[in-house]
Parts: structure tokens; C-alpha cells; sequence
């Protein structure tokens, strides 16, 4: 769970989660992955992990939500690691994704859709339309299967091991660059419709991320090309 300048919210969520998942009889951690907080996050979570034994805290001095998804991906010690932001958990989706995950098709990421069949996305229409832009996009620049790559995850940690570790991005894209490389991988990813509410406000501007994620996706395009074309030389060369 990435934290960033999350005082007024953090202890609730904590406390709710660890409710959830001990009422599901799981053997659970949470991972807080506060990241350069200028409230009183830090402490609040520094104190969390005293008071609960299943609650973890790292500490990354920037603000790079991306990063703290990382930090807390390679800190994950389970078999499954699920992402949820502060504003954003729902349990059901968890019992839903840890069914599928068990089902035949075990899907190395299940993703929680915000465009899917079923889904329903109560947020301003500002957002709502950025999000579709962006999926567009990355159908259109990398023929991305599924509908949505931001929000809750749950993740198989041995598959998307190496995928994290060749992960470039931080901040906007990092869980964008990870699931287009599980696909390009040849790893199964799957999405699960989930209902969503704006709770506070973004703590970025989205004028701030369409053009940093737009020129994000421009580097990636060409570090893919890169290097499909340098397995290509290897390919060849043997």
C-alpha cells in the first residue's frame, strides 16, 4: 500500500484491512511503503507497524508512486502480493482474484478493472475520460489485452519476479510497464470488473500526469523496440 501525505486516512484503512483479511482466516502482512510524506504519514505508519505484527513499513524519501509499488513488491515475503492504495480497497475483489488465481487459468496478475463488463466508475467524468484515453492508447501503441492497468492488482510474486526487476518506470507507469511486460512475457493476465468512488481528492494534478504519461509511453514504445531488436540480434547470433 503506497502512502503519500495520507495522515487524515491511513489508520482507518489499516485498521479495516487487517479486520478484513483476519476475518478471512489468511496468513497476511501489510506492507506500508510511505514515500516522501511531508505530513505526519510517516509517523502514523511507523506507529501502525508497532501496534500490528502483520504491518510492515518502509520509508522512500521521494513522492514516486511507482517506486513505492516496487519497494513494496520486492519487500513482499507471500506467495501472492495484491496492491491496494489507501482510497482503494475492496476486499470482494481480493476473494475474487484469489478464486481465479486458483482456478485452471491461474493468472499470473489479476487486474481490477475500471472498464470492464460490470464494471462501474463513479468518478468525474474528467477522470473517467483520461481513463479511457489512456487505454486507448496503450491498445493502439501496445496491443494491451486488458482494459485497465491502474488500481488493485494481486500478483504471482515467482512469475513477476524477473518483470518487476526489468521495470523502468516509477511514478505514473510503473504498474503499466509491469503488465504490459507479463503479456509480452507470455503470462497469463486477467481483469475483474470492480466498482469505484472518488473518497478525497487525487494527490496529483491529472494536468501534471497526462503529459509526463504521454511522454512516458513515447520512451517505453522505444525501449520495447529496442529490445525486440537487440533478442533479435541474440537470436540470430546463435
Amino acid at each position: 500500500m503506497p502512502a503519500h501525505n495520507e495522515q487524515d486516512y491511513l489508520e482507518l484503512a489499516i485498521k479495516g484491512m487487517i479486520d478484513g483479511l483476519g476475518s478471512r482466516g489468511l496468513t497476511f502482512e501489510v506492507i506500508v511503503c510511505e514515500n516522501g510524506s511531508t505530513d505526519a504519514t510517516a509517523e502514523i505508519a511507523v506507529a501502525l507497524s508497532c501496534q500490528y505484527r502483520q504491518v510492515r513499513n518502509l520509508s522512500l524519501p521521494e513522492a514516486d508512486y511507482g517506486r513505492a509499488l516496487q519497494a513494496g513488491f520486492e519487500a513482499a515475503s507471500g506467495d501472492v502480493v495484491v496492491n491496494f492504495d489507501v482510497d482503494y480497497i475492496d476486499l470482494d475483489f481480493l476473494d475474487a482474484a484469489l478464486a481465479l488465481r486458483t482456478s485452471s487459468t491461474s493468472p499470473a496478475v489479476v487486474v481490477a478493472s475500471k472498464r470492464s463488463i460490470g464494471a462501474r466508475d463513479t468518478r468525474t467524468l474528467g477522470r473517467r475520460l483520461v481513463t479511457t484515453v489512456f487505454a486507448i492508447t496503450l491498445k493502439l501503441m501496445f496491443r494491451l489485452t486488458v482494459s485497465d492497468t491502474h488500481g488493485m492488482k494481486l500478483l504471482s510474486r515467482a512469475e513477476l519476479v524477473p518483470i518487476v526487476q526489468d521495470c523502468q518506470f516509477g511514478r505514473d507507469l510503473f504498474d503499466t510497464e509491469m503488465i504490459l511486460r507479463a503479456e509480452r512475457a507470455g503470462l497469463t493476465v486477467a481483469e475483474l470488473p470492480v466498482t469505484v468512488r472518488d473518497t478525497r481528492p487525487s494527490r496529483t494534478s491529472v494536468l501534471t500526469r497526462i503529459p509526463r504519461s504521454m511522454a512516458g509511453l513515447v520512451r517505453l514504445r522505444v525501449i520495447f523496440w529496442a529490445e525486440r531488436r537487440r533478442s533479435g540480434t541474440r537470436d540470430r547470433s546463435t
